[in-house]
């Protein structure tokens, strides 16, 4: 059964985030590492191994949900939207937070979409890769 909960283990995440960003979608290391990782919540999808993983970083009002990512052996299997589901109520929870905020790759805008987000602004490369935000009200 997949679990979906806060975690300390950084590690585990990283490594994660390493096969999909880095490994699969060709990410560089210095963009996928950016330093923040030790002010951040992060989720951890599990299934007696680590599945996918989920960074927030809360910036006044805004959380900024990041790093979503799910094992390609793992996809299509509800992981990715447990993981969002979860990112929200985390924020949900927290005192003053408002909105939920992040950075979509142009592919992924129907999922988000699916989950409550909807896009605004323009187009933008993020590690070579094209984005638009999107935001969600809590």
């Amino acid at each position: 059964m997949i679990r979906v909960a806060l975690t300390d283990d950084l590690a585990a995440c990283q490594a994660l985030r390493r096969r999909v960003f880095i490994e699969e979608q060709a990410v560089s290391e210095d963009d996928e590492l950016d330093g923040r990782d030790g002010e951040a919540l992060h989720l951890l999808a599990t299934d007696d191994q680590p599945l996918g993983t989920a960074r927030i970083l809360i910036e006044g009002a805004t959380g900024k949900i990041g790093r979503v990512c799910v094992l390609a052996q793992a996809r299509g299997q509800g992981i990715g939207q447990a993981l969002m589901r979860e990112a929200v109520a985390v924020l949900r929870a927290q005192p003053g937070v408002t909105r939920a905020k992040l950075g979509a790759q142009i592919h992924a805008l129907g999922f988000y979409e699916a989950l409550g987000f909807r896009a605004f602004g323009p187009e933008y490369q993020d590690a070579g890769i094209a984005h638009r935000d999107m935001e969600l009200m809590l």
